[in-house]
């Protein structure tokens, strides 16, 4: 079994970390908020992850943005000789680059392995797992990355994996926002609404995520989010920025960030990102 390092213990990263543990792998765990490694079960605590890096053979990343990763895992590149990172955040295609050369420059190895799905996935190991890297390296780590999702993807190099995580997060941000929109004006009209999603469950223009969120949007209940607004606001900024980079046209998806970036100015942050139907259809 291996030794794992495990940084980053929020609302993914906690299942995550325990699926490892119940698969009898070691693991010594960080967090930046210790308390969010209260409720992890059978791990190593340690308070700093030089400490988390140097107990293991691999280390694991499932922190909030390609800063967080800058500031934890590279503040002592030292330790990272001989150390495999495995990166599984959403971060841009070229700040996984950039990760990668530092940490291949302190003399470790780096690959990246974003995830999609959310809590009950990630507690179920149904995760769709994304890998950038070398074949090699896919295969030294399938096992490890299989307790996460059954059949990870190996999509090329580092920066693929983190192109697709954007490219389907971006999916998201417009799919829910239009459904937003849609529904908002069936509610207004007074038009039934279970007729309404009949219709549209019948047409090519259905998407799972819309009966996931459908309650939810009725209710105007957003708490105990799978995925908060904060991170589908830094996520879609970050396509922006990406697809601009490749001078693609961006003015749809500005729209659903505007929709993000009213959400977050409303104190929404911290719920679940189906919130932003407050934006799209405010309660009259």
């Amino acid at each position: 079994m291996a030794k794992i390092g495990f940084i980053g213990t929020g609302l993914m990263g906690l299942p995550m970390a325990q699926r490892l543990i119940d698969a009898g792998h070691s693991v010594t765990a960080y967090n930046r908020t210790a308390e969010k490694l209260e409720s992890l079960n059978g791990a190593a605590i340690v308070s700093s992850a030089s400490e988390a890096i140097a107990a293991s053979e691999c280390v694991i990343l499932m922190l909030t943005n390609a800063q967080a990763i800058q500031d934890t895992l590279l503040s002592d590149s030292s330790v990272l000789r001989d150390r495999t990172v495995i990166q599984m955040s959403t971060i841009a295609p070229d700040e996984s680059k950039s990760i990668r050369d530092q940490v291949v420059a302190a003399g470790g190895k780096y690959l990246e392995a974003p995830v999609l799905g959310s809590i009950p996935e990630a507690r179920s190991g149904k995760l769709i797992v994304m890998v950038g890297a070398e074949p090699e390296q896919f295969e030294q780590w399938r096992s490890i990355l299989q307790i996460f999702g059954e059949n990870p993807i190996l999509l090329g190099s580092v920066g693929s994996a983190a192109t697709v995580k954007l490219a389907l997060n971006q999916l998201i941000g417009s799919l829910t926002s239009a459904f937003a929109a849609s529904l908002g004006l069936v509610l207004h009209e007074n038009v039934d609404v279970e007729a309404f999603m009949k219709i549209l469950r019948q047409s090519a223009l259905y998407a799972p995520t819309f009966d996931k969120k459908l309650q939810r949007m009725i209710d105007r209940e957003f708490e105990n989010p799978n995925f908060p607004t904060k991170h589908l606001q830094k996520d879609i900024g970050l396509f922006i920025e990406t697809a601009q980079s490749a001078n693609l046209e961006t003015a749809s998806v500005e729209g659903v960030q505007e929709v993000l970036n009213r959400a977050i100015a409303r104190d929404l942050s911290e719920l679940d990102y189906a919130a932003l139907f407050s934006i799209v259809c405010p309660e009259q």
